[in-house]
């Protein structure tokens, strides 16, 4: 669920600058603050983080797997 806030004390300017911001791209007030939040706090950078293990190319894979491999091998002498 969406958390809601209420923002008070917003500085003229900055609400003038928003307003101007909302008409130059079309966009509601409410989506440029989110968009300015969203990356003040580091949304964007992870998405795109967390993107690149959500588009590995089948070499990307098979360089996981071959990294993995060799954990998943166990030492016989070590276990008995």
């Amino acid at each position: 669920m969406a958390k809601q806030l209420t923002i008070r004390g917003v500085p003229e300017e900055v609400g003038q600058r928003l307003e101007n911001l909302s008409r130059a791209r079309g966009q509601s007030v409410n989506a440029i603050v989110l968009e300015i939040l969203g990356s003040a706090v580091g949304v964007d950078e992870r998405r795109r983080r967390l993107a690149r293990y959500a588009t590995w190319s089948p070499e990307d894979l098979a360089e996981f797997n071959d990294a993995l491999a060799i954990q998943r091998m166990i030492d016989d002498p070590l276990w008995r």
